[in-house]
């Protein structure tokens, strides 16, 4: 029985998710532009075409917001065209990136002003996208959940109607532990990188304990 989603990150950090970390808040470059730019390139495909997309670019000399905003349409396409639906995904990167500049004028204004209902207003952001760039991105304390998370609690017993019920299930088993949260950690945890992390182990634990749209639990009962 899981009570709660403190529970489930208790289940998660005993199981050994995330002792070995790409990035410390998982997502790799955490706090760059370079997530932004992921977040976009990642809907509906695999990370590890949106990798060879990431790598083009870099191999370019297109490393920030200022770079990717400077680019045309048909250059930008095809530099991230392993990702797939590469048009589509170059107008939203491009949007972004120069309405970024226009609202905030740097990343790192960026960073500290942007909110959920600004990026929600921009084409290709949807609620994950923004908690997404928001969290691993900005370093904000936003929640992500995806249909990896869903499919995870269903294994459990639990399903929810929306995203927005989803996210604030999960955010307040941690937020009603803060705690104990530090006590398992053995030390104190920004909620960032509680939320970062503990996204991350729900992920890593998905992947190699699905088959199909089921979740095997097993392991962490």
């Amino acid at each position: 029985m899981l009570n709660d989603s403190f529970e489930l990150l208790v289940m998660l950090k005993n199981a050994g998710y995330l002792q070995k970390l790409r990035d410390p808040l998982w997502w790799p470059n955490s706090g760059s532009y370079e997530v932004v730019v992921g977040t976009i390139l990642t809907q509906q495909t695999k990370w590890e075409k949106v990798e060879r997309s990431l790598k083009n670019l870099r191999k370019n000399g297109i490393n920030s917001l200022e770079d990717i905003a400077k680019l045309d349409n048909k250059t930008l396409s095809t530099l991230i065209k392993p990702s797939g639906f590469y048009n589509t995904k170059a107008k939203y990167l491009l949007g972004l990136s120069r309405n970024i500049i226009a609202d905030f004028g740097s990343f790192e204004e960026f960073c500290f002003g942007a909110d959920r209902e600004w990026l929600l207003r921009q084409k290709g952001v949807g609620l994950e996208s923004a908690d997404s760039i928001l969290c691993f991105g900005c370093l904000q304390d936003f929640f992500v959940v995806d249909s990896y998370t869903a499919r995870l609690l269903k294994a459990f017993g639990y399903e929810f109607e929306s995203y927005e019920e989803l996210r604030d299930w999960m955010s307040e088993g941690i937020l009603s532990n803060r705690e104990k949260v530090d006590k398992l950690y053995e030390k104190e945890m920004s909620l960032n990188e509680v939320y970062a992390r503990f996204h991350g182990k729900i992920v890593e634990y998905c992947k190699g304990n699905s088959r199909g749209k089921m979740v095997d639990v097993t392991k962490l009962m």
